[in-house]
């Protein structure tokens, strides 16, 4: 009996369909309980919600997770969302997108707790220390203050009677001693974030973001995966003594990216380079030769600095304030904060220079000039004049002498 070739060997097709079930499988099988995954929804079932987890295959969700108190689903088909691998059932993947939430999660907490699954908890009140935080409706938790939040902790009453999730760090005495940590869920958050917006970020880039803290030397802002920090010097054209009068925690605000030093976890921003450059129309603002109200901004010993707009400020030397007497430094004729009248000398835009006087010096100078000069045309006058006399005088003895 002579046995076709054709009819034992696979064709292309089941071959390649072969292939890719061995791949999807060895894929399926490197899932590991505790594992995030992101999903997409594929169906909304009566009980299930069947979600696509890309090159791993399929998997199931129960739909009650994603219910509000009514009952009714919060997703729609094709929204994409984070979920956690349990296990396999029946040859069925089994996700999650928190665990302890009612009398059903209690008994699941040990597995979170193995699997590192994030469990939905309710920050009851503070304690000593932290908080007290119930999980699976009734399990009593606690979670330290470092464990709360990203950063020191201002306010703990902000937190308490949130639901928040919650990663459980400890697990003890069968359950009666349950640590938990807020903290990092957030940080895993940033770190998903932060390696997205390496891929995007770039140096010049204006980007939103949020004032998270006030320090003297500047603000740090999260714009949504990092924190960086702006400068005082950075936060406008004007020059800022205390940050706190520009701005407050909790601000949204658009800054220029500065620096990125992923390797150093360091970034710098610019809110003062997204700001109009108020020199570029100093000259039509602030032509010379005219006069100006400003406020001695600072006082150095070769001058007094005048703040005529924001970001402009210009320099009456310490010549210019004596009104020609020798003084020693420029607080015995001016003070700072104090509003002057000046005049501006000369603008120069490329270099950032206003020269100024105090308009009353210069007013005095040009009136004794002024005077000087009237004096001498005057002067000039009557010289003329009197040659003009002394000729006519002349004149007759010159006509008798020709006779």
């Amino acid at each position: 009996m002579v046995i076709d070739e054709k009819e034992t060997s696979s064709s292309p097709e089941e071959e390649s369909f072969a292939e890719l079930f061995e791949k999807s499988c060895k894929k399926t099988a490197r899932l590991k309980p505790g594992d995030r995954v992101e999903a997409r929804i594929l169906k909304v079932g009566a009980e299930w919600v069947f979600l696509d987890i890309g090159s791993k295959g399929e998997g199931v969700l129960d739909r009650k997770e994603l219910a509000d108190a009514e009952g009714n689903v919060t997703v729609a088909e094709g929204d994409t969302l984070p979920v956690w691998f349990v296990g396999s059932v029946r040859n069925e993947l089994r996700f999650t997108v928190k665990m302890g939430a009612g009398a059903a999660g209690h008994a699941q907490l040990e597995d979170a707790y193995r699997a590192g699954i994030p469990v939905e908890g309710y920050v009851e009140k503070e304690i000593k220390g932290g908080f007290e935080v119930k999980i699976a409706g009734t399990v009593r938790a606690f979670c330290p203050y470092s464990q709360i939040s990203l950063r020191r902790v201002e306010d703990a009453a902000a937190f308490v009677g949130r639901h928040l999730p919650f990663r459980i760090t400890e697990y003890a005495e069968r359950g009666r001693n349950i640590i938990v940590s807020h903290r990092q869920i957030l940080e895993e958050e940033q770190r998903r974030q932060r390696d997205a917006l390496r891929e995007s970020l770039q140096e010049g880039m204006t980007v939103a973001g949020t004032v998270t803290q006030l320090k003297d030397f500047g603000a740090f802002v999260d714009i949504g995966g990092i924190e960086g920090l702006i400068p005082i010097s950075e936060v406008g054209w004007t020059r800022v003594k205390d940050i706190r009068d520009v701005l407050s925690v909790g601000q949204q605000v658009t800054v220029l990216i500065k620096k990125l030093d992923w390797d150093a976890g360091k970034f710098s921003f610019s809110l003062r380079d997204t700001l109009a450059d108020p020199w570029e129309s100093v000259v039509e603002k602030f032509p010379e030769g005219s006069f100006q109200t400003g406020t001695v901004a600072r006082l150095a010993p070769f001058g007094a600095f005048v703040t005529l707009a924001a970001g402009i400020d210009g320099l009456i030397h310490i010549s210019k304030l004596g009104q020609g007497k020798r003084i020693n430094h420029p607080r015995e004729v001016v003070q700072e904060g104090e509003t002057v009248e000046v005049k501006v000398d000369g603008v120069d835009r490329e270099n950032r220079r206003l020269s100024l006087s105090l308009a009353a010096v210069s007013r005095a100078q040009d009136e004794e000039e002024q005077t000087l000069s009237t004096f001498r045309r005057q002067s000039a006058d009557s010289a003329a004049a009197s040659l003009g006399s002394f000729a006519d005088l002349l004149k007759p003895k010159h006509d008798r002498s020709k006779k």
